[in-house]
């Protein structure tokens, strides 16, 4: 396993390190092409898939809630300051300063005689042990998903080879028709049924394209790559038989799917909240330590100083039956969430049985399409020959051909059917992905820890801190490459308003330079003109 882990990453960095190389290059480019099979779509998926991320962090939150749980029945230590501004004949006539400082350093345990901290530590265990398995669930989930995408791209690439061979086989005999009626042999009739034969084959080819181009889209966003990009799928649609039972399959998935066994840490969580809520008959008893000081200056101790040691304790004696709601409450909740494990497990079995039949059913129309198609692929040819020699009407040839294309039509579709069943029974029985799942409830049942009970339940090594981090980082949207040219047109057009909003900017403090600079001047020209015009006005009184 641990070169499918290197696998993984390989194909990640190549993948997606190629997409993003790609996405800061010039829009030249319409579409990224990448060759795939079906093990890397599913790795793929594994990593980028949004569900799986969440169900991810829901684990997160649940490992953190544990340790809320744990902490909260341990030593506590709170200090608490004071500092007041005081005043009064009472602090005047004993000479005090004008300002008072506290300190209280209390140290607290509790000791849970109600057994409230210890239910909430169970519950919070079984929840982390539920996310665990709603993980693993996910995983399972994803891969049925990805696998369903890649078959369904299977199935419209061999329906586009069919309808591309149903229209060249038409093409082929309308040639010949209208050959046949250049030569008189054969009537108009014959030549415009075959030509509306023939366009009602080209609109299934297109339909089958389009089909086609929709499925890629599709498992283009399960695995995380842009809705555009081409994929050259290496694999092929093949009839691989089953030897399971439908004993065995069913029992296999009542001890294997973790959403059965989630359902049942839900019931073991519904009874430790029971168990809270009967707390509320119980007395609490609580150990603290308190030093408390006060003085005229900061951490001083000239006016006050004493210290506690003991028990607190509180016993709500009379609530007037809120307790008792409160557990008759939590009591309905169990029987819901024990029902629901009940239906969880008859869910499980109805849906091995829908899938091992829809297998079974898969499986022997392959055996029957298989054999159409040989017989159809005979009445064709037989229907050509006794058309070209006239015997046989222009009806005969188009009708065999339409039910030669049905043929290979319903043969890839058996093909389609029985393989996503096959992928679909796999996960109807929880055929593991990461965790064991009988291991991991022996392991959590033995009394281990998380961190043991994964170890004993993982079937490959342990991701490294930086893959773990890798799978927390919440990724950046997926874009088409249509989109990611539309941001770097956005981006240059931005870059071209603040260009211009600069220039005129610099142009404007240049203009503001010069008119500023040009304005003493002028000042100074005014001046010398009323200089010139005091001097003749001297002279004139002076004459």
């Amino acid at each position: 396993m641990k070169q499918n882990h290197l696998f993984t990453k390989k194909l990640t960095a190549l993948v997606l390190g190629g997409l993003l190389t790609l996405g800061a290059a010039p829009t030249a480019f319409a579409y990224d092409t990448v060759d795939l099979g079906l093990e890397d779509a599913i790795q793929m998926a594994f990593e980028t898939n949004r569900s799986l991320k969440q169900s991810i962090a829901n684990v997160d939150a649940a490992r953190w809630n544990l340790s809320t749980a744990r902490r909260q029945q341990g030593p506590t230590l709170v200090w608490q300051g004071t500092a007041n501004r005081i005043g009064g004949d009472t602090y005047k006539a004993q000479k005090y300063d004008d300002y008072l400082y506290g300190n209280e350093l209390q140290s607290g345990y509790s000791l849970d005689t109600t057994g409230k901290l210890k239910h909430n530590r169970r519950s919070a265990g079984y929840g982390l042990n539920a996310a665990d398995l709603t993980l693993e669930n996910t995983k399972q989930a994803v891969k049925l998903q990805t696998t369903q995408a890649y078959y369904q791209l299977l199935e419209y690439r061999n329906l586009i080879e069919v309808n591309q061979e149903a229209v060249d086989t038409l093409q082929e005999h309308l040639n010949n028709v209208n050959a046949q009626y250049r030569v008189g042999t054969v009537a108009k009739s014959d030549v415009l049924a075959s030509e509306v034969q023939l366009a009602n084959s080209q609109q299934s080819l297109v339909n089958a394209q389009n089909n086609y181009d929709v499925a890629m889209a599709t498992l283009n966003n399960i695995i995380g790559l842009p809705s555009d990009t081409l994929l050259n799928v290496k694999d092929s649609l093949q009839y691989t038989p089953y030897d399971l039972n439908l004993d065995d399959c069913t029992v296999y998935a009542l001890d294997n799917r973790p959403d059965g066994i989630v359902a049942d840490y839900e019931v073991e969580q519904a009874k430790e909240s029971v168990e809270m809520a009967k707390a509320g008959y119980r007395p609490d008893v609580s150990a603290a330590l308190t030093k408390t000081i006060a003085g005229d200056n900061e951490f001083d101790h000239d006016r006050a100083e004493q210290w506690t040691a003991g028990f607190t304790a509180s016993w709500n004696i009379f609530d007037n039956g809120v307790t008792q709601s409160s557990i008759e409450t939590a009591k309905a909740a169990l029987r819901a969430k024990e029902e629901a494990a009940a239906a969880s497990k008859e869910q499980i079995q109805l849906d091995v049985r829908q899938q091992y039949l829809s297998l079974l059913a898969a499986e022997k129309n392959i055996h029957t399409t298989s054999k159409a198609v040989e017989q159809a692929e005979e009445d064709y040819k037989i229907a050509q020959v006794r058309y070209s020699a006239g015997v046989d009407t222009n009806l005969a040839v188009m009708d065999a051909q339409e039910k030669l294309t049905s043929a290979r039509t319903n043969y890839y579709t058996a093909l389609y059917n029985y393989n996503t069943s096959k992928a679909a029974l796999d996960r109807a029985m929880g055929i593991p992905v990461d965790i064991d799942v009988p291991r991991y409830v022996a392991a959590q049942q033995a009394g281990d820890t998380r961190a043991k009970t994964l170890d004993a339940a993982l079937l490959h090594e342990k991701l490294t801190k930086e893959e773990e981090a890798a799978l927390r980082e919440v990724k950046p949207t997926v874009k088409t490459a249509a989109a990611r040219a539309a941001d770097e047109a956005k981006a240059a057009k931005a870059e071209q308003a603040k260009a211009e909003k600069a220039t005129t900017k610099k142009e404007e403090q240049v203009a503001t330079k010069n008119e500023s600079t040009q304005k003493p001047e002028n000042q100074e020209v005014v001046s010398e003109d009323t200089q010139q015009e005091s001097s003749n006005v001297e002279a004139e009184l002076a004459g």
